[in-house]
């Protein structure tokens, strides 16, 4: 257990101090690959459902951003965040990370996910593995398009407040609560000074 929590903590502080997009990559895998196991400790259908679509769902924002991160190198001819200078790099870049944190409307698999998990793990789900997604989010924030960044919040934060309007269970509604509150983050995001 240890052991994990540690990978957690390594992923995410690898994600934090780089600067380059390969690190940046593996630091968000070490960080799928620690909770994994945590997900499914309980041999439960849910768990494992829950496990599954988190482990597919993560698997297919990692391999955008690394296509996203090779294309902007390919274009730029650097591994460099800082230099975002293609806008479909970084449009692609944004949609993966928005599906890594569940921004609507690559919200999907959020509430069903959670459903199936314990509390504990819903809440290292729901907060520190969003971390290192966000970090990457205002690191790249000045190269994506400001009405992008604008609708995806707007959108989340009316999916995520209507989302949770009709639920009777608790995980479903921390569920929708997370998606509109990552929606006023990233709204308020590109009015944050630099």
């Amino acid at each position: 257990l240890m052991t994990l929590l540690s990978s957690l903590g390594l992923g995410t502080t690898l994600t934090f101090a780089s600067s380059h997009w390969l690190l940046a990559w593996m630091g968000l895998e070490i960080n799928t690959l620690a909770i994994i196991p945590l997900m499914a400790q309980h041999h439960h259908p849910r768990a494992v459902e829950a496990t599954t679509k988190y482990f597919l769902t993560q698997a297919t924002a990692a391999a955008m951003i690394l296509f996203a991160g090779t294309t902007n190198a390919w274009i730029t001819g650097e591994w460099d965040m800082n230099n975002m200078s293609n806008p479909l790099a970084a449009t692609m870049i944004m949609i993966a990370l928005a599906l890594k944190i569940g921004l609507a409307p690559m919200h999907f698999w959020m509430p069903e996910v959670l459903q199936g998990l314990d509390l504990l793990t819903g809440l290292i789900l729901s907060t520190w593995q969003k971390l290192a997604p966000l970090a990457l989010i205002i690191q790249t924030s000045q190269a994506i398009d400001p009405l992008l960044l604008t609708a995806l919040g707007l959108l989340s934060t009316i999916i995520g407040g209507w989302g949770g309007l009709n639920q009777t269970q608790l995980r479903k509604i921390l569920a929708y609560s997370s998606i509109a509150h990552m929606g006023w983050m990233i709204i308020i995001l590109q009015y944050a000074p630099q």
